[in-house]
C-alpha cells in the first residue's frame, strides 16, 4: 500500500476513534463542561494534561527549530520544559485548591474585581487565539502533504474534527480524547526516532545514542564541510547571546502562565490529585522532550546528506522531496546548472524553501522507512495539534462564557443556558482559529512562541504575586496586565512591520522577558501607592499558601464545600 493509503487508514481510524469519545463523553452540567466534573484520575490527567500541553510546535516545531538552529534551539527545551516544572511546583496545586473553573475566575476573585476579570479574560484570548494558530497550521500542513489537499482545505477538515468533540463532552470529552490522543502521538514520535537511532548509530534510544556515539562530530564535520557553522557550537553565527537568554525566559515563565495547561489541574478531584497528575504529566512529556535533541540531530545529518547532490530534474528526485516540494513546503532552484542540488551556506545554497515544521515529518521517508510508519507520524502530528486546539478552544469557550456571561452579565443564568453559551463559543473560536491557521504569522513554534510571551507578559506576573504577596492589589494588577500586555503587543506589531528595528537585538518572541519585568514593576508600584486588599482577600491568599488549611469558606462557590474542607 501507498503512504496515502496508510494515511487515510491510520487517520480515519483515528479520528473516529476521536469522535466516538467525544460522543461518548457528552455532558450536559456546566461542571462537566469546564472541568470534567472534577473526577479525572491523576494518571488519566497526567496524560491529558501532556497531551495538551504538547502542541505541533513540540511534535513539529521544536525539533525543527533545533535543526536548524542547533545547539542554540535548546533555549526552546530548556524554556518549556522548565516552564512546566515551574507551573507544577509553585503555582498549580495552589490554583486547584482555589477550586474555580478558569485563569479569569482565580484573578477575578484574588482581586476582588470586576475589572480585573474582564482583563483577564482579554489576556485569555489574546494568549489562546495565538496559541491556536499556530495549532491549526500544523492541521493544514500535514494534510497537504499526505493527503493531497490544500492547506486550507486541512485547516476546515482539522476544525469539524476539534469542534464535535469540543462542542459536545466540553473539557470533559476533551481530557479522554487528550488520553488517546497521547497514545496515538507518543508512538508516532518514537517509532521513527528509534528507528533512525538505530540506523545512524546502531543504538536504539534515542537518549543513548546522542550521546554514546560520534553523530555529533560527523554532523559537525559535515555542517563544515557545506560551509555551515558546526551544529554544537553554540551562538553560531552571531546569534545575540541576550536574545536567547530572554527567549528561554519567556518560555519558560510564558508556560507557567498558559491558561489551557493550568486549567487541566482544575478537572482533578483533590489537590493531592493535582499534584500526582502534574508528576505523571513530567513523566509523560519527558518521553517526548529527551528524545528531540536526538531525532533534530539525525534528522539534520540525514537532510545533509540526502539532498545533496540529488537531481534537480523533477522525474529524477526521490517521492519525498517530489511530493514536499508539490506542496509548496520544500523548493530547489539550480542556480549553477549543473543539474544537481547543492545544500551548502550561503548564496551558492540551491534549497530555496525548506520549511522547517517538515522536518519531523518528513525524517522517515528520508531514512526510507516503510510506508506505514511516514502514515503514522502524520496521525501522530494530527493528534499533538488537535488536542492542543480543543484545549484552547476551551479556554476562549469559559473566558466568555463562564467569565463573562455567568459571572458578570448573568449569574442566575441555568446549567443548560450556560452549557449553551459555551457551546457557541467553541463553535466561533473555532472560526477564528481556522483563519489565523489560514493565515499565520509564521513558524507553527514561532506563531506558538509568541502566546507564551503573551501570557508571560500578563498571566504570570498576576498570578504568582497573586499566591504569594498579601499586598498586591487589584490596582496593581490591573495596571500591570495592561502594561505587559501592550507592551509585548506594540513592540511585536511595530518589529514586524518593519515601523522600528529589534532593540537591542531581541526578537519578538523573546520580548515577553521584558513585558514580564514591566508587569512585575507596575504592579509593585501601583499596589504600593494605592489602599492594601480587604482583610479577607489577605485571608485568602494566606489559606492558599497554607496546604493544611481550607480556603476561606466565602471563596468556595462552585465546588463541594464538605469535600473541600475533607480534602485539605
Amino acid at each position: 500500500m501507498t503512504v496515502e493509503i496508510w494515511t487515510y487508514i491510520f487517520v480515519g481510524l483515528t479520528f473516529a476513534l476521536y469522535l466516538g469519545v467525544g460522543w461518548w463523553s457528552r455532558v450536559r452540567e456546566s461542571s462537566g463542561f469546564f472541568v470534567a466534573g472534577r473526577g479525572v484520575p491523576a494518571v488519566a490527567n497526567g496524560m491529558a494534561t501532556a497531551s495538551d500541553w504538547m502542541s505541533a510546535a513540540s511534535f513539529m516545531g521544536m525539533a525543527g527549530l533545533i535543526s536548524f538552529m542547533g545547539s542554540d534551539g535548546s533555549m526552546f527545551l530548556m524554556g518549556w520544559t522548565g516552564g512546566y516544572v515551574l507551573l507544577a511546583l509553585l503555582l498549580a496545586p495552589y490554583l486547584r485548591k482555589f477550586g474555580k473553573y478558569t485563569v479569569p475566575d482565580f484573578i477575578g476573585d484574588r482581586y476582588y474585581s470586576t475589572s480585573a476579570r474582564l482583563v483577564a479574560v482579554v489576556c485569555a484570548i489574546f494568549v489562546s487565539i495565538t496559541y491556536v494558530a499556530g495549532q491549526m497550521q500544523g492541521v493544514g500542513i500535514v494534510f497537504s502533504r499526505f493527503l493531497g489537499v490544500s492547506v486550507n482545505a486541512g485547516v476546515v477538515i482539522g476544525m469539524f474534527v476539534v469542534a464535535f468533540f469540543a462542542v459536545l463532552g466540553g473539557m470533559k470529552g476533551i481530557t479522554w480524547t487528550q488520553v488517546v490522543q497521547y497514545m496515538v502521538l507518543i508512538m508516532a514520535y518514537m517509532i521513527p526516532a528509534f528507528a533512525l537511532a538505530f540506523l545512524l548509530t546502531g543504538n536504539p534510544i534515542p537518549q543513548l545514542a546522542l550521546p554514546f556515539s560520534d553523530i555529533a562530530s560527523r554532523l559537525d564535520g559535515l555542517s563544515t564541510e557545506l560551509g555551515f557553522d558546526a551544529y554544537t557550537q553554540p551562538f553560531a553565527g552571531g546569534r545575540n547571546k541576550l536574545d536567547v537568554l530572554f527567549i528561554t525566559i519567556s518560555l519558560m515563565v510564558g508556560t507557567a502562565g498558559l491558561p489551557h495547561v493550568i486549567v487541566r489541574f482544575y478537572t482533578t478531584k483533590t489537590v493531592k490529585a493535582a499534584r500526582a497528575s502534574a508528576f505523571w504529566a513530567l513523566i509523560f512529556i519527558a518521553i517526548l522532550y529527551t528524545t528531540a535533541p536526538a531525532l533534530a540531530m539525525m534528522a539534520r545529518y540525514n537532510f545533509l546528506d540526502k539532498i545533496n547532490g540529488m537531481p534537480h530534474a523533477v522525474e529524477q528526485q526521490p517521492d519525498w522531496a517530489r511530493k514536499w516540494a508539490e506542496a509548496d513546503l520544500l523548493a530547489f532552484e539550480d542556480k549553477n546548472g549543473d543539474g544537481i542540488v547543492q545544500y551548502v551556506a550561503g548564496d551558492a545554497n540551491e534549497v530555496t524553501n525548506f520549511n522547517r515544521d517538515i522536518v519531523v515529518l518528513a525524517a522517515p521517508e528520508v531514512t526510507g522507512l516503510p510506508d506505514w510508519v511516514v502514515a503514522l507520524v502524520a496521525a501522530g502530528a494530527l493528534a499533538a495539534a488537535l488536542s492542543t486546539a480543543s484545549g484552547l478552544l476551551l479556554v476562549i469557550s469559559s473566558a466568555v462564557a463562564h467569565d463573562v456571561y455567568f459571572r458578570m452579565l448573568n449569574p442566575v443564568a441555568p446549567e443548560k443556558t450556560r452549557v449553551l453559551v459555551g457551546r457557541i463559543m467553541v463553535l466561533v473560536g473555532v472560526l477564528v482559529a481556522g483563519y489565523f491557521g489560514i493565515n499565520p504569522p509564521g513558524y507553527v513554534a514561532e506563531t506558538v512562541a509568541l502566546a507564551f510571551g503573551f501570557a508571560a507578559a500578563s498571566f504570570f506576573p498576576a498570578i504568582l504575586l497573586g499566591i504569594f504577596s498579601t499586598r498586591t492589589n487589584r490596582e496593581g494588577a490591573i495596571a500591570g496586565m495592561l502594561s505587559g500586555l501592550g507592551f509585548v503587543l506594540l513592540y511585536i506589531v511595530l518589529v514586524k512591520s518593519e515601523t522600528m528595528g529589534k532593540v537591542f537585538g531581541i526578537s519578538t518572541i523573546g520580548i515577553g522577558t521584558v513585558g514580564m519585568a514591566i508587569n512585575f514593576a507596575v504592579t509593585f508600584i501601583v499596589s504600593r501607592l494605592t489602599a492594601p486588599p480587604p482583610a479577607d482577600v489577605q485571608e485568602l491568599v494566606l489559606s492558599i499558601r497554607a496546604m493544611e488549611d481550607p480556603v476561606h469558606p466565602d471563596h468556595v462557590k462552585e465546588t463541594d464545600r464538605d469535600e473541600a474542607l475533607e480534602e485539605l
